[in-house]
């Protein structure tokens, strides 16, 4: 596709603070960077909210989160004095939901819980993104054997819209270096065995030698280790 290539061919050789600043003078406001206030997240909330950019930071409140992913978000709007806006999922459809099958449903099978990932968050973020041309996320190519294959720039046929995932080749220790350094606020947890945090009922902390989101969705052995949020099919 020659827009993601064109694209890619100007990020080349950029730092990350130039990076946004390209895609910032190409799209603005129809820029958008989803968080839930993990490490990755916070670098990159950083690099907008302190350079100053037009590009809009949400995250998705599943009504399903950790007391410190609150906190982390509280700190955050704080200490750079911007709005995050924030999407939740339909109450209808939340409703509907726990009143037919109960509030853990998800633990009976992989397709209840992709339903609720998909009540809670997948159809969230198609708000989030209507309207806009470009995705910026935290993804990082470690994190998991699904991700190990994403470019910085891809286009995203699910969602129709091209995603900047600057943070693809990141360690994890370049990631807290830059945490660090910048003196970046964070969920705590992530300290703690927490290297990815989810939904508090499907979330436990990861045992030593264990994948980094072998603590996401746990009970489940054999399906992948995704919400719906960046699967391509």
């Amino acid at each position: 596709m020659k827009q993601i290539r064109e694209l890619t061919d100007k990020l080349v050789n950029k730092t990350i603070e130039e990076q946004f600043q390209i895609i910032d003078k190409i799209y603005g406001k129809d820029a958008v960077l989803s968080t839930s206030f993990q490490l990755e997240d916070q670098v990159l909330t950083h690099l907008v909210f302190e350079q100053n950019l037009d590009i809009q930071v949400f995250t998705i409140d599943t009504g399903r989160q950790f007391e410190e992913v609150y906190k982390t978000m509280n700190k955050t709007i704080k200490r750079y004095k911007k709005n995050i806006k924030v999407y939740y999922p339909d109450t209808q459809a939340v409703e509907k939901l726990v009143s037919e099958k109960g509030p853990y449903s998800f633990y009976e099978s992989v397709e209840n819980r992709k339903e609720c990932c998909h009540i809670r968050k997948v159809v969230p973020l198609n708000r989030s993104l209507e309207g806009k041309k470009l995705w910026i996320t935290g993804l990082r190519h470690e994190q998991s054997s699904t991700r190990k294959d994403l470019a910085i720039i891809e286009w995203d046929e699910k969602h129709n819209i091209i995603k900047f995932n600057p943070l693809i080749d990141w360690t994890l220790e370049q990631v807290r270096d830059f945490i660090t350094k910048n003196n970046i606020p964070y969920n705590v947890m992530q300290d703690n065995g927490y290297p990815s945090v989810g939904c508090a009922p499907c979330t436990r902390a990861v045992r030593p030698g264990e994948d980094m989101r072998a603590g996401r969705w746990w009970w489940e052995n054999n399906s992948k280790k995704e919400c719906g949020l960046h699967v391509k099919d």
